[in-house]
């Protein structure tokens, strides 16, 4: 959704289910900063996914911006200095920084295009692996490496999973998605679901059944 007076509509119909709203490049360019101050006076958390991708001295400002702005979370892209150029602006900000592992719409097929000789998930884990080092809050990546990530990189990072469709929704342009459950029994912190609810002509429905089953395999998780 990228329409700033569709997105409030939305976000007015889920009040009370959900607290956390995700301001992506096109919505932010639609509405920007006032579309995000209008979440933050409704009381709600802003995940700001602007996947920033620049020379690490507009990167570092960029993000000090951010956090200026109460945002609750960020993404950034890049090599070790971007990164670390990230972490050092957000640190004792309360702004947690989300590098960008691999795009989810990405295949293996994909990275031999782009001339990546490693594994997707092999990928995945060594950039996860520069982020935390780097002093990023956490990562984004796909549901698929949830459970690896969480293995080698313990309980600590941020574990952030776009590319979540519950049972019956289409994949779209996620190539490697999964489902709400699947995705908090390895370990995910934090789903990104846009388009199952955006398109649904019921969306207080599939909100409150994903809700049902996060809450029924975090359950799980503790009784294991």
């Amino acid at each position: 959704m990228h329409e700033a007076a569709a997105a409030r509509r939305l976000v007015e119909q889920l009040d009370g289910l959900v607290s956390f709203f995700k301001v992506g490049m096109l919505l932010y360019l639609t509405g920007g900063m006032q579309f995000v101050q209008w979440l933050q006076k409704r009381g709600l958390k802003v995940f700001l996914d602007l996947k920033l991708y620049d020379v690490p001295d507009t990167v570092g400002p960029a993000v000090r911006a951010a956090a200026a702005a109460g945002v609750q979370m960020l993404t950034v892209h890049g090599n070790r200095e971007i990164l670390q150029r990230a972490g050092e602006a957000a640190a004792g900000t309360g702004l947690y920084v989300l590098a960008v592992t691999v795009l989810t719409s990405l295949d293996q097929n994909d990275l031999a295009e782009l001339g990546y000789p490693a594994a997707v998930a092999d990928l995945v884990l060594s950039r996860a692996r520069w982020a935390v080092e780097s002093g990023c809050a956490g990562v984004i990546a796909s549901p698929q490496e949830a459970g690896r990530l969480r293995r080698e990189l313990g309980t600590k990072p941020l574990l952030v999973t776009p590319g979540i469709r519950p049972a019956g929704f289409a994949a779209g342009t996620h190539k490697r998605a999964a489902t709400p459950g699947q995705a908090i029994r390895d370990g995910a912190d934090y789903l990104v679901i846009g388009q199952p609810i955006i398109k649904s002509a019921e969306p207080l429905r599939v909100v409150e059944a994903i809700i049902d089953e996060i809450k029924a395999a975090e359950g799980n998780n503790l009784n294991q």
